[in-house]
């Protein structure tokens, strides 16, 4: 599944939470939306990390392959 799929999706989850909150429980629940919404950026920011490094190494190790 490409990066961009899941960030979306991720982001889309936050939204989600978000908008059940509001809708069902009336902003009831608003510390249990942010912890919930917290936890889904920290997912995102941590799978962003891997592919990022993942990607650098990899175009790192293109350059020193052409250079050779």
């Amino acid at each position: 599944m490409k990066t961009y799929t899941i960030l979306f999706a991720i982001v889309f989850l936050m939204h989600l939470v978000t908008l059940v909150n509001l809708t069902l429980f009336s902003g009831e629940w608003n510390g249990i939306a942010l912890w919930l919404s917290t936890g889904l950026f920290i997912v995102a920011v941590y799978y962003f990390g891997i592919e990022f490094r993942v990607r650098k190494r990899l175009e790192k190790e293109e350059s020193g392959k052409g250079a050779g």
